[in-house]
C-alpha cells in the first residue's frame, strides 16, 4: 500500500487567495457604473424589473380606489354640509320675507290708525275663517271685553273690510264687504275732479273682486280710477273710508241712471290683521 500523502495547507492558502481576486475582480467590474451589461445581466435586471411591477401593479391599483373613495366620502361630507347651510340660508330667507311682509303690513295699518283722527280704533287679527264661506266673515282676537260692540266697521291698511255683527267677551264676527250675500245697500260717493257723485253698493263678484254701484243719477262723466269712499249715510260705516277704484261705467236697463264697476282696493283672499273703528263717545 501506497503511504497516504498529507494535504499541503499552502495549497489551500493559494487557492482562497486565487478565489478572492476572483470575487474582488468580479466585484469591480460589476460595480462600475459605466460598463455596457452583458445580456445575462440585462435579462436578470430586466426579469426582475418586470416581477417588481407585476406586484406592484394591483397594489397601485387598490391604493388607487382607497384614495379615490376617500376623497368621493371628503366630497360627499362636503356637499352635505353645504346642503344644510344652503337650506338654512332658503328657511332664514323664508323667514326674512315673511316678517318683513308682516311690518309692512303693519306699517301701513298704523299709517292708516293716524288718519282717522275722529275714531278710535282697535287693532286685531284674524283668528278663525271658514273655508265654505270664506267671502262672509272671520273672527277676530277682540271682543266685548275690548270695547267691541255690533255695528262697528272695520278696516285694514288698504281700506273698508266689513262690519262687526256679532261679539263675545274675547272674540267677534266681522261680516266681510266682499260678501255675495249682500243683505244692505252701502252708501258711497265718487270723487269727479274734487266733486262727488252718490250711488249704492248693491252687489260684489268674488270672481273679479269688483263691487257694483248703482243709482248714480248725476249726469256726470265718471273717469276711470276715480276713487270711491263710504258716504257715511245709511250705514254704520263712518265717511271717507276707501273702497276701491271705477274700472268701467255703464247705464241701467232703464237708461236713467249710471252703473259703476269699482275694483275693491282689499284683497279680501289675503286678510291677516284688521283694525275695529270705535267713535270717541263710545271709548272708555
Amino acid at each position: 500500500m501506497y503511504p497516504k500523502r498529507k494535504f499541503d495547507r499552502r495549497y489551500l492558502l493559494i487557492l482562497i487567495i486565487i478565489i478572492l481576486a476572483v470575487l474582488l475582480i468580479v466585484l469591480s467590474v460589476a460595480l462600475n457604473k459605466e460598463r455596457n451589461l452583458s445580456f445575462p445581466e440585462q435579462l436578470v435586471k430586466d426579469a426582475g424589473t418586470f416581477t417588481v411591477q407585476i406586484f406592484q401593479a394591483p397594489v397601485n391599483f387598490i391604493k388607487g380606489i382607497i384614495n379615490e373613495t376617500a376623497e368621493k366620502n371628503n366630497i360627499y361630507e362636503k356637499y352635505k354640509n353645504l346642503k344644510e347651510k344652503e337650506e338654512q340660508i332658503d328657511k332664514v330667507i323664508a323667514e326674512n320675507e315673511n316678517l318683513t311682509a308682516e311690518i309692512n303690513t303693519l306699517k301701513e295699518q298704523l299709517e292708516l290708525n293716524t288718519i282717522l283722527s275722529d275714531m278710535v280704533y282697535k287693532n286685531a287679527t284674524i283668528v278663525h275663517r271658514n273655508i265654505g264661506y270664506w267671502y262672509d266673515d272671520v273672527t277676530i282676537d277682540k271682543g266685548k271685553k275690548d270695547g267691541i260692540e255690533k255695528g262697528m266697521a272695520v278696516i285694514n291698511s288698504k281700506g273698508l273690510v266689513g262690519t262687526v255683527i256679532k261679539t263675545s267677551n274675547y272674540t267677534s264676527t266681522v261680516k266681510l264687504l266682499g260678501n255675495e250675500h249682500m243683505s244692505d245697500k252701502i252708501s258711497v260717493k265718487i270723487n269727479v275732479n274734487g266733486t262727488y257723485v252718490y250711488g249704492l253698493i248693491s252687489s260684489y263678484d268674488t270672481k273679479t273682486n269688483t263691487y257694483t254701484v248703482e243709482g248714480i243719477s248725476e249726469n256726470t262723466d265718471i273717469p276711470e280710477n276715480a276713487d270711491v269712499v263710504t258716504t257715511g249715510m245709511g250705514n254704520d260705516f263712518p265717511s271717507g273710508l276707501i273702497v276701491g277704484k271705477v274700472t268701467k261705467v255703464t247705464t241701467d236697463h232703464f237708461d236713467l241712471s249710471k252703473v259703476a264697476e269699482v275694483k275693491s282696493s282689499v284683497d279680501f283672499d289675503a286678510l291677516d290683521y284688521l283694525t275695529v273703528l270705535k267713535r270717541k263717545d263710545n271709548h272708555e
